[in-house]
């Protein structure tokens, strides 16, 4: 069920436990085989459950973790209340909700954002969306905007330059950026990396290796300090105020 993209993995198990899923007309049992030409049958008790599930974005603040609490840092999720909810969100009946506590069940980052990083950070009730964004196969570009020194002796060495960063980085490294590098033994895919202004770059990535682009940067003598995720398929940061949140509205997908 979750191959064919009709769920996820635990609300397939939850589903078949209540008996909301048939197999050729019969209940489906927890881990029963199924042959390649059965009928896979979803009651609408299921699909009405999964219509009420919730995705959002929020504009994380530095400090915070994506996912559990570590090292004394809150989850970004316990942002997502009442009064955090940005008043630029929809209102209109048909493509607006306002909050209530059971958006928070379940709730879960689809995706990581580092502590020290700012922008969109999707949270969602819904396996699916977890699926689309950070699924083995998932493909979903992420852009960044990323502010860097030249230091080409570690950020504490000599050498540092933090203005006109572009004018002093060779083009060779902006070319390794693209394509080139690799993180724990493996190769990175290809990369969309250019300089928006002489201290920012533009990343543009199909993967999600653990800081992966402060990493990227370090094998090439940059150092960042500043990241702010802005876009994430095609859904866009925008104008959301950072620490508010908004729902992903009627007619938006990933």
């Amino acid at each position: 069920m979750a191959e064919l993209g009709l769920c996820s993995r635990r609300e397939a198990d939850a589903w078949i436990a209540r008996g909301w899923v048939l197999v050729n007309g019969q209940p489906a049992e927890m881990g029963m085989p199924v042959a390649p030409d059965v009928q896979i049958e979803v009651l609408p008790q299921a699909r009405h459950q999964q219509a009420g599930q919730v995705t959002i974005l929020l504009h994380k603040p530095m400090g915070y973790v994506s996912g559990q609490p570590e090292d004394g840092h809150e989850a970004a999720a316990t942002l997502i209340g009442a009064p955090s909810q940005w008043r630029g969100d929809a209102r209109t009946p048909e493509d607006g909700r306002r909050f209530a506590s059971e958006h928070t069940r379940g709730l879960a980052p689809c995706g990581r954002l580092d502590i020290d990083s700012t922008g969109l950070l999707v949270l969602s009730q819904d396996g699916r969306v977890a699926r689309t964004l950070i699924g083995e196969n998932s493909g979903i570009e992420k852009e960044y905007l990323v502010r860097v020194h030249w230091a080409p002796n570690g950020p504490q060495g000599e050498g540092v330059v933090s203005q006109n960063v572009q004018a002093v980085f060779p083009a060779q490294q902006l070319a390794r950026l693209r394509h080139g590098l690799s993180l724990d033994d493996q190769p990175l895919k290809p990369a969309q990396v250019d300089w928006m202004n002489p201290e920012q770059l533009r990343f543009v990535l199909v993967e999600g290796k653990k800081r992966q682009i402060r990493r990227m940067c370090e094998q090439v003598g940059l150092h960042v300090v500043g990241l702010k995720r802005i876009r994430i398929g095609n859904v866009v940061l925008g104008n959301l105020p950072v620490g508010q949140w908004r729902f992903l509205g009627v007619g938006e997908s990933f």
